[in-house]
């Protein structure tokens, strides 16, 4: 086997070198090379995104399947990449309990096919469950974990990568200070043009990474979006079949028959409260508003001509080519062939830059 010991004696060298640099800057012994006030912003904002960015997830999962037990095995059948087997959920095990004791009890008596018909009402119900749980999981909770294992961990590499350049930028500066004589001094100098040279370029490609972030949360918005108008679809189903199923149990006459007849004999009559059926449906298609506000982009961008837009929130630029908005501002946006298609071109006067669509809404 090939034993480079020159190349393990440089390496163990540069390793001990920073490994003194760094113990001497938290001892306040030696200067560091501060990052500058931009660069620091971005880097916060970005721990900030995946701290958060993990908390939604956490919750959301939460919320989508409260058995932590049902987490914890979906969770390891993730990582094996195996398929979770298929389960009832609480409505459909509901449900299948309601029809199979109303067959016991009697379709043709009262009560048997009252139970028959909520149990049907309650897999109906389970099922929009499952397609809420099944839509979140794609639009929502998949791009927010691509984002935790692939942009957030190539952030954090880069990030790495910078603080070893900079430890080797401020031992160079060490060097040179400590140099007396003319030919050490020079050599002392030519590295740390080099190092500084290569940290510039890794605070560069470090930079860029950052303010991808902007993307990631103009992204993420869209997913957010998605997800409510998700939970929005499922709350109007279950509404619509809950008005359904008390509709048809309204049907049933106030005295029952055959073996319900000996419970009412003893007199007491049984009031059952109603809610009013005419109350107004929400109506699904409001909550896709995005899917019109969607066309309105295409067609601007296959027109390649230019649209007034009004501003939803604010939004701070990340980079001198993007532009800053006000809420409830009137600016000019176009598209400009070969931008991601989660941007636009914006202008304000004079001012012009890249500018996220969630935040915008066309006006005619």
């Amino acid at each position: 086997m090939d034993f480079n010991v020159k190349r393990l004696a440089a390496d163990a060298g540069t390793f001990l070198t920073r490994a003194v640099q760094f113990t001497e800057e938290k001892l306040g012994q030696a200067e560091k090379t501060e990052l500058d006030a931009h660069l620091e912003n971005l880097l916060g904002r970005a721990e900030n995104t995946k701290q958060w960015t993990e908390k939604i997830m956490k919750q959301t999962e939460v919320l989508l399947q409260p058995n932590p037990n049902v987490r914890l095995e979906e969770f390891v059948y993730e990582k094996l990449e195996k398929k979770v087997p298929t389960r009832l959920n609480n409505h459909e095990m509901l449900g299948q309990t309601m029809i199979d004791s109303g067959n016991e009890f009697g379709p043709g008596t009262a009560y048997g096919n009252a139970l028959i018909k909520c149990g049907e009402t309650e897999k109906q119900i389970g099922g929009a469950e499952r397609e809420l749980i099944q839509s979140a999981a794609i639009n929502f909770l998949t791009p927010f974990r691509n984002f935790l294992e692939g942009d957030f961990k190539t952030i954090l590499k880069e990030r790495k990568l910078l603080q070893v350049k900079r430890l080797d930028l401020d031992a160079a500066k060490t060097r040179l200070k400590k140099a007396r004589v003319g030919d050490a001094r020079a050599v002392a100098e030519q590295e740390l043009r080099m190092t500084q040279s290569e940290f510039d370029r890794q605070a560069e490609i470090t930079r860029l990474l950052l303010e991808g972030v902007s993307s990631t949360h103009a992204h993420h918005l869209r997913c957010l979006n998605d997800f409510v108008e998700a939970q929005a679809t499922y709350y109007a189903q279950c509404y619509q079949y809950m008005v359904d199923l008390q509709k048809q149990l309204g049907s049933f006459p106030s005295s029952f028959s055959n073996n319900n007849q000996s419970l009412l004999s003893g007199g007491a009559s049984i009031s059952v409260p109603t809610i009013p059926v005419t109350a107004s449906l929400p109506s699904v298609s409001a909550g896709r508003g995005g899917s019109a506000a969607s066309g309105g982009f295409n067609e601007l961008r296959s027109s390649n001509g230019s649209r007034k837009a009004r501003v939803l929130y604010d939004y701070d630029a990340a980079s001198s080519s993007e532009l800053s908005l006000l809420a409830d501002e009137v600016i000019i946006v176009s598209s400009v062939a070969g931008m991601d298609s989660d941007w636009l071109m914006g202008e304000r006067g004079s001012q012009k830059g890249k500018v996220p669509i969630t935040y915008l809404e066309l006006l005619n």
